[in-house]
This record gives structure tokens, C-alpha cells and sequence, in this order.
């Protein structure tokens, strides 16, 4: 009977010892899978931005004679920083410069006037310049919010949308072939006139860019007017054209 009881024991002893390991041997621990990270250190960040645009000015009265392709010409450097939740999105920022050139026809743009507005006169039945030019040139910071299909090749779709701080660092007229009433030519020389006496001197802008690759499609509105209150028309400038980026 002893010899019974002891090989029970012994035998729910062994059992149970392999019971255990067998628990042991076959109990897994499961790694949570870790997110590959994407490598984005030799990414094309687009840090330089050129912007070739047609440019007209919104809410222009009918009595300014403005005529041929004005035009705006803006560069950029930008630094971008993408998300570290989503490589796809970044923000952008960086220095920059940008210049409208609005073409007027026989009108004389009084930017130097002793006057306490800029006046815009119809001189086409006296002595005129046939063409002249009203150009700004602005210290502009951009701020984007940035969307690219493939931040590693930044090839694919991008688009971005933000605005643009600006101050105003020059403004001037180009005058060209000077002429009577009648379109004869009496001087061909180039007359040059510079003053910020009437514009406001610093301006913010909306601005949006689609495209693929690097060749975007751009288009800017600006929200605050182009003259001083009381000192000119209430217009504001927008713009629409192409942007090529890359390094």
C-alpha cells in the first residue's frame, strides 16, 4: 500500500513539473511591430522657389488705362520642416523677394505729385510717354502649409496653401517713348521716378500652389490694399502663374 501511495506522488509530482514547462515552452511573448520610419534626410525640400505670374489689380477703377501682360516675379528660399506624425505633411517658411510690374497706356502715374493722393491721368491728347510702368518690390516671408505625395522623390502631387508677410522696399515708375497726340515719336528716352510716399508699406497676402513634381500652378490675393487710406484707389493686387521649386 506504501508503495501505491508513493508512486501516486510521485506521478502527479511528474505531471505536474511537465505541465509547467510545457506552459513555459509554449507560451509566446508577442513584440508589438514597430513603425519603420521613413528616412527623409536627403529629401528635395523645395527650398528654392521661383514664381513667374500674371498680375492684375482688383477693384481698379474704369478711368486707369492699364494695357499689355503686367507681370509679377517673386524668389524664395524656403526651409521646411516636416511632421513627425506624417512625412506626407511639413510647414515651410523662409526670406524672400517679390515685385508686381502693372503696365498703364498713355497715363501719366503721379508717384512723385506734390499731391495729397497719387493721381493717375489720361494724357493721351497731350505730349506722353506711350508706355509706363508702376512697379513694387517687397521683402516678403512666406508661410505654407505643405501636402506632398512622395516626400522622398518629391515627385507626385503637392499643393500647399498659406500667406505672405510683406515690406515694402521700393517703389518706382519706368517711363518709355515719349510721343505727341497723334503717336509720332518725339524722344525715345527712358524716364525714371521713385517714391513710397502714397503706398502702405507693408502688405499680407493669401496664397495657394497645386501641381505635380516641381512645376506648380500659384495664385496669390493680397488682403490689405496697395495704397494708403485716402491715398489712392482701394486695389489690391492677386496674381496667378507658374512656380518651379527644388535643391
Amino acid at each position: 500500500m506504501k508503495k501505491i501511495l508513493s508512486l501516486a506522488v510521485f506521478a502527479l509530482l511528474t505531471t505536474a513539473l511537465f505541465a509547467q514547462d510545457s506552459t513555459v515552452a509554449t507560451t509566446t511573448v508577442i513584440q508589438p511591430l514597430k513603425k519603420e520610419k521613413m528616412d527623409l534626410s536627403n529629401r528635395s525640400n523645395d527650398h528654392f522657389m521661383v514664381q513667374l505670374g500674371y498680375t492684375k489689380w482688383s477693384g481698379i477703377p474704369d478711368t486707369i488705362n492699364t494695357a499689355g501682360l503686367s507681370k509679377s516675379i517673386n524668389v524664395y528660399f524656403m526651409f521646411d520642416f516636416p511632421f513627425k506624425t506624417n512625412p506626407h505633411l511639413s510647414m515651410a517658411f523662409g526670406p524672400g523677394i517679390a515685385s508686381d510690374h502693372i503696365l498703364f497706356t498713355k497715363t501719366n502715374v503721379g508717384i512723385k505729385d506734390l499731391t495729397s493722393a497719387i493721381r493717375f491721368t489720361n494724357v493721351a491728347d497731350t505730349n506722353h510717354f506711350k508706355k509706363t510702368k508702376l512697379a513694387t518690390v517687397y521683402l516678403e516671408a512666406p508661410i505654407e502649409f505643405r501636402y506632398s505625395e512622395n516626400p522622398l522623390t518629391s515627385k507626385g502631387l503637392k499643393w500647399a496653401v498659406g500667406v505672405k508677410v510683406g515690406m515694402l522696399i521700393n517703389a518706382h515708375t519706368r517711363n518709355t517713348k515719349f510721343e505727341n497726340s497723334g503717336g509720332t515719336s518725339l524722344n525715345d528716352y527712358v524716364q525714371k521716378e521713385a517714391s513710397k510716399t502714397f503706398f502702405n508699406k507693408s502688405r499680407i497676402s493669401a496664397m495657394a500652389r497645386v501641381g505635380m513634381g516641381h512645376i506648380t500652378l500659384f495664385s496669390s490675393y493680397q488682403l490689405t490694399a496697395l495704397f494708403k487710406d485716402g491715398q489712392g484707389p482701394v486695389v489690391r493686387p492677386f496674381s496667378i502663374g507658374i512656380n518651379l521649386s527644388g535643391l
